[in-house]
């Protein structure tokens, strides 16, 4: 087992969070556990992400999946820095304010994707309330700048909710992406504590209009369980994101970063992700991942592989 987590540099990482309350953080099952990583394919991908001067939601957010994607050079970029103008409870990436927008960025990420030889590219991006736009032009020039460096290669995003930023999300889906991906996270009822600067239904109309923009761009959207929601609601929330036309649903283990995160209620077990997957096929989903480990960007390129072809079905059929 790995621990991916420094509590030590926590006041000044989350600023907000000093004064909260510790909570104790549970001991991980067996089944969520992880080999630590190291491998030299580990080691090469992580050279390449140094030496282009990029961050990784995989390193910043913690992920435990890291020893194994990076071990195939799968890494997710996070653009716009690394620091964060919202202060969601779950969340380990650092909060504060950012600085400018580095304007060599989008063409070394495209350096780095050439160099990882990725096929599929996940990018996403710390939340930018800072900016007039959310960020929208810097994660539409990333996506050009791919697609010149890399034509082969797919790109998908995982993007915030651009909450008013009037206009953002038209830019976004003008320049392509593949996969538009925008996580809900988790519940209604649990946003004012877990995601107090979102909008629930915001997120949910964020979804629905890249259909209306692009019918054709797959789009997909996340939770984390755990938290203390009802089974209900999570069904329910299902049923949201279909009447969005969202064609892909992931759901994983919710894991406390530190004790001063949002209190972690319950491991979730196996056996109830499989039951939540099985529910969430009958109710329209092109595809699910459901699962303690499964992330937004796990097996990102195989599932998009698997999307595809559930749509060509869908039409033949």
């Amino acid at each position: 087992m790995v621990t991916l987590i420094d509590t030590s540099a926590l006041k000044p990482r989350h600023p907000e969070k000093a004064n909260r309350p510790e909570s104790v953080v549970l001991r991980k099952p067996d089944w969520i556990r992880v080999k630590a990583p190291g491998s030299p394919v580990y080691k090469e991908t992580q050279q390449i992400v140094r030496e282009n001067n990029l961050v990784t939601v995989c390193e910043e957010a913690g992920c435990p999946n890291i020893g194994e994607c990076w071990s195939k050079k799968h890494a997710t970029f996070m653009i716009m820095g690394e620091i964060c103008t919202r202060a969601c409870a779950f969340c380990n990436v650092r909060t504060g304010l950012p600085g400018p927008l580095d304007a060599g960025e989008p063409e070394r990420v495209a350096l780095a994707v050439q160099k990882l030889g990725l096929e599929h590219v996940v990018i996403t991006s710390v939340d930018r309330d800072d900016l007039a736009d959310g960020g929208a032009r810097h994660f539409a020039e990333v996506i050009l700048a791919i697609r010149a460096a890399n034509p082969r290669t797919t790109i998908e995003i995982l993007t915030p909710d651009f909450l008013r930023k009037d206009g953002a999300l038209e830019i976004v889906v003008a320049a392509k992406p593949d996969v538009f991906n925008h996580n809900l996270e988790t519940v209604p009822s649990k946003y004012l504590k877990v995601r107090p600067g979102a909008r629930y239904f915001h997120s949910i109309r964020l979804l629905q209009k890249v259909k209306e923009l692009d019918p054709t761009m797959f789009t997909k959207s996340g939770i984390m369980v755990g938290l203390g929601e009802e089974r209900n609601e999570v069904l329910q929330l299902m049923d949201d994101l279909r009447s969005a036309d969202v064609d892909f649903l992931t759901i994983g283990q919710y894991l406390q970063p530190t004790k001063k995160h949002y209190p972690l209620q319950r491991f979730v077990t196996p056996d109830e992700f499989k039951s939540y997957a099985t529910v969430a096929t009958a109710k329209g989903f092109a595809l699910v991942s459901s699962s303690p480990l499964t992330r937004s960007s796990h097996h990102a390129g195989e599932d998009f592989a698997r999307l595809k072809a559930a749509r060509m079905a869908k039409m033949g059929h």
